[in-house]
């Protein structure tokens, strides 16, 4: 070091005593659907978006909400979505999002697609999922304890296949990919959560973001992403909507108070909203 070169041992000395230290709080992490969904749009070569037509459904959808009254409320409104706010709520909306998604039916009539019979009604998609779980608390399954998701004695595939029961010929689509789906997650939660997605959250510190980033991390069912272009990209659809659920549950207080709510993206396929909306 010449005699014209700082002292980096002085300047970090002085640094220090300005109160210029380097920041030590941790980094809040951020989710980068958007980001991503960026990098596909500007790349792609065989698909594009209609900027016109996706600025007049934002319109038209926001209209809806407000003409609708549409708010964090509406959630809980419906009869099949839990009312109570408290900690089995938040592992029964884990338990519900964990296995959310792919419903499609292979038969063409309606009446013999996948169906659950509860409280009256034939319920499908995904209501038919919200169905299945809540008969199977009222029949006295332990289904928002993950110690009974890994227990293959009391939680064996003919118990599931019980809990999954369909008012129809055909089975709940892809059920033994959640079943594997189910198990896998209750033994994470076991290994690194002390049993409970309580913990999960309560490590996620009131944020979304870090939410977010957890589920896709740990749990490869909610890691939804893939590389294209020589990028990773990620739609973390389930774990986003995870997040909105336990923040529209809780109308953004108690376990649904996030302080960066503000991250979480739309999600395509959004057909409970469509509902909701009358679209």
């Amino acid at each position: 070091m010449s005699d014209d070169d700082a002292d980096p041992e002085l300047l970090e000395l002085l640094r220090k005593s300005l109160g210029l230290g380097a920041d030590s709080s941790p980094v809040a992490p951020k989710i980068k659907v958007l980001e991503h969904a960026e990098f596909v749009y500007d790349n792609s070569l065989d698909v594009a978006i209609d900027m016109r037509g996706t600025k007049a459904a934002a319109s038209k959808i926001y209209s809806l909400m407000q003409e609708k009254s549409y708010s964090s409320q509406t959630w809980r409104s419906h009869e099949l979505h839990p009312k109570s706010k408290d900690s089995k709520t938040v592992e029964f909306i884990f338990l519900m999002d964990l296995l959310n998604f792919s419903f499609w039916s292979v038969k063409d009539d309606p009446s013999e697609c996948f169906a659950v019979a509860y409280r009256g009604q034939c319920w499908t998609g995904y209501w038919s999922l919200v169905a299945a779980l809540q008969r199977a608390l009222d029949e006295g399954f332990p289904i928002t304890d993950p110690k009974f998701w890994t227990d293959e004695t009391s939680a064996s595939d003919d118990v599931w296949r019980k809990i999954f029961r369909s008012a129809t010929e055909e089975e709940m689509p892809m059920l033994e990919e959640r079943i594997q789906c189910v198990r896998d997650a209750g033994r994470i939660l076991q290994d690194q959560y002390d049993g409970s997605f309580l913990t999960t959250l309560e490590e996620a510190n009131g944020s979304a973001a870090a939410l977010v980033t957890t589920l896709a991390r740990d749990f490869p069912c909610f890691d939804d992403s893939t590389r294209f272009e020589g990028q990773r990209v990620s739609f973390y659809k389930r774990a986003q909507i995870l997040v909105a659920d336990l923040w529209a549950c809780f109308e953004g207080e108690g376990y649904g108070n996030f302080s960066d709510i503000d991250q979480v993206t739309m999600f395509a396929g959004t057909k409970s909203l469509s509902q909701s909306l009358g679209l």
